[in-house]
């Protein structure tokens, strides 16, 4: 009969377990030019693995001031505060009504809001509201509860908020059909936008809600399914490196990605890009225009179906890191040089043809 020393193999288990958490930490930190402490074999404690929020800090993000300003408000418009409720569960958002749509609004804007933003940062970023009343349109910003994310970061990465029917995608959808009821909004003038964290929702929200959302914009962001994990998400955000989930979902998209992005490398936007063609209307016209605006060059694919639809736009925007092209100072992760990527949206999404037209 075999004796087994089990304390011993207790200590090997869990120095392999130490080993492995180390090298986990310090390639997921590498990865982000980042430095880490190692951990010394004689440690009696698994060290705290990194979170994704302990590591976008570290990657510079850093948190607005909660008096974040906001312009203005026009006599007739409102910024109204309130909470979607459901069995998936809440999230508080702010909705903006532009005096514009008192005789009716011409749709509704979703934007999602990237890692440490809340909804009147990325308003005063982004200059969402000056283009609704310009164009008639309710704006819905989303907030990500500190309570679900430490660094208010949708959960892009979890595979129980990439289905239909359950976590964030669930709320965030039933959040914007109570607010389409509310205003007569038809589903092919209801769209979504983000940025980073809130970009790659975006890309959730159409591929899972199709029948909510007429089209996408994504900024900074990442393909659908392209991680399941902590580990896999740095993975992913430093460069594709498996095959994202498929899409089932044609849905237009129009992307945008700076060429000197550290934090979500450009591939992403790339690997955007290739779902949306990899399951296109069939044929297509693609063309490139390059231009430079504010002293940014940039080139932008454009694809058009046989009907004259916009499906797709790609817009690599040369020199622009990890940040909102042609935003306003008063918002964070903003470049005010560059093409305007909240008006180009727009256009993109209201270039959408009118179910029945």
């Amino acid at each position: 009969m075999k004796l087994f020393n089990v304390g011993a193999t207790r200590r090997a288990t869990n120095d392999a377990r130490l080993t492995a958490a180390n090298d986990l930490v310090q390639r997921t930190l590498a990865q982000h030019g980042l430095g880490g402490q190692a951990v010394p074999m004689g440690a009696t404690e698994l060290p705290a693995m990194p979170s994704i929020n302990d590591l976008l800090s570290k990657l510079g993000a850093a948190s607005p001031s909660s008096a974040t300003p906001i312009a203005d408000i026009p006599t007739g418009a409102s910024f109204l505060n309130d909470t979607f409720n459901c069995t998936a569960g809440s999230r508080s958002f702010r909705t903006y009504i532009p005096a514009s749509a008192a005789d009716g609004a011409s749709g509704v804007v979703v934007m999602l809001h990237g890692c440490t933003q809340t909804p009147e940062d990325f308003a005063a970023g982004t200059g969402m509201n000056r283009l609704a009343e310009e164009h008639r349109f309710i704006v819905v910003y989303p907030a990500q509860s500190r309570r679900n994310n430490t660094q208010s970061c949708w959960n892009w990465f979890s595979r129980g908020d990439q289905r239909r029917d359950a976590g964030e995608p669930a709320i965030l959808a039933g959040m914007v059909q109570q607010v389409c009821a509310t205003h007569g909004i038809a589903p092919d003038r209801t769209f979504v936008a983000g940025l980073s964290a809130g970009a790659a929702m975006a890309v959730i929200l159409g591929e899972t809600y199709p029948d909510v959302f007429a089209a996408v914009g994504v900024h900074s962001g990442l393909a659908y399914g392209s991680a399941k994990d902590v580990a896999s998400a740095f993975s992913a955000m430093a460069g594709p490196t498996a095959e994202p989930l498929p899409k089932k979902s044609h849905i237009p998209t129009i992307v945008f990605h700076g060429t000197s992005d550290a934090t979500v490398h450009p591939s992403n936007g790339e690997a955007v890009v290739r779902q949306v063609q990899d399951i296109g209307p069939g044929q297509t016209l693609e063309t490139v225009e390059n231009g430079n605006h504010g002293g940014r060059s940039y080139s932008v694919l454009r694809s058009t179906a046989a009907n004259g639809q916009p499906t797709l736009e790609h817009w690599t925007v040369s020199g622009l890191g990890h940040a909102w092209s042609g935003g306003q100072r008063e918002g964070s992760y903003t470049d005010p040089k560059g093409p305007d990527a909240s008006a180009e949206m727009i256009r993109f999404f209201f270039e959408q043809p009118v179910q029945g037209a």
